[in-house]
């Protein structure tokens, strides 16, 4: 008999420890797997959408984000006209996120600015609260088409109090509408008026200026570089040449190229020296923990 009870508490013991190694095993959490959820909405308009693409692995330590933003004179376009980066940027990037966005179009009911921007900032912000379930590190590069590029130059240099932006992508944007190629222009002062919401800013606001990413440049603005065409019909090449010399007298770290062609339409290999231009300052400056 006492044998007996010897060999139960011996296999009783042995059951336990084998148990408890079984549950510690389950407990020990796994690698997560890449995901993708598609139409994300932040806020309360049907536009207010984005896609985000999530890396395997990922760590609210190290995994930070890249933030496309579409083109289309602000009143037109779709985040679909960004995906041509996605890719490129999963592949070259796997170990950072991609946040893919829509923001509200300007209608004759709907101003763009400041609207637009703070879309950009509902997105940053809705990341930012979501950052542990999510498992992303809030820290951003902009990387924006034409109106797009204009709106993440806009909010890197005049939206970012808390320094969550750490580059900017400027693909034909806008940046100077104090140009004489747009003041001079007598249907100008009509498209200020339908895209500002006057009630936003203070009255005699000269929105021009206001809304002119090179006038807000300032030595807590992030490096950026900037891609422009020599016969860009939209976008002066003078809007560039603005901004390349506010950058450097602000002594803000960036790059400034120019490719043969219009509003983007350039050779492929001008598209793939841009990508990696944009590649290069990813791994600098939104470098993996």
């Amino acid at each position: 008999m006492k044998k007996l009870l010897i060999l139960i508490l011996f296999f009783g013991i042995q059951f336990s420890y084998v148990s408890c190694s079984k549950d510690n095993e389950n407990n020990t959490e796994q690698p997560l797997v890449a995901e993708t959820f598609m139409n994300v909405s932040y806020g309360s308009n049907s536009q207010e959408k984005y896609d985000i693409y999530l890396p395997a692995e990922r760590s609210s330590e190290k995994t930070k984000v890249i933030v496309l933003v579409h083109g289309g004179g602000w009143t037109g376009g779709d985040k679909t006209d960004m995906d041509f980066l996605v890719p490129y940027i999963k592949l070259r990037h796997p170990d950072h996120a991609i946040v893919n966005i829509n923001y509200v179009l300007a209608d004759i009911n709907t101003p763009a600015f400041p609207n637009q921007f703070l879309d950009v900032d509902a997105v940053i912000n809705k990341l930012t609260t979501e950052k542990e379930n999510l498992q992303i590190l809030p820290q951003f590069a902009l990387i924006g088409a034409s109106a797009g590029a204009h709106i993440s130059l806009m909010y890197d240099y005049a939206y970012d109090p808390d320094d969550q932006i750490k580059m900017v992508g400027d693909i034909v944007g806008p940046s100077d509408f104090t140009d004489p190629f747009y003041s001079e222009n007598p249907d100008f002062p009509l498209l200020m008026a339908a895209l500002v919401d006057e009630n936003a800013y203070p009255p005699g606001t000269n929105y021009a200026e206001v809304l002119s990413p090179a006038l807000w440049v300032s030595n807590t603005s992030s490096p950026t570089l900037l891609f422009y065409g020599n016969a860009d019909p939209l976008v002066p090449l003078s809007n560039a040449t603005t901004l390349n010399s506010a950058l450097n007298t602000a002594l803000i770290d960036h790059n400034f190229t120019v490719y043969e062609g219009g509003h983007g339409d350039w050779s492929n290999v001008d598209i793939e020296d841009m990508k990696a231009q944009i590649s290069a300052y990813v791994d600098t400056y939104l470098e993996v923990n």
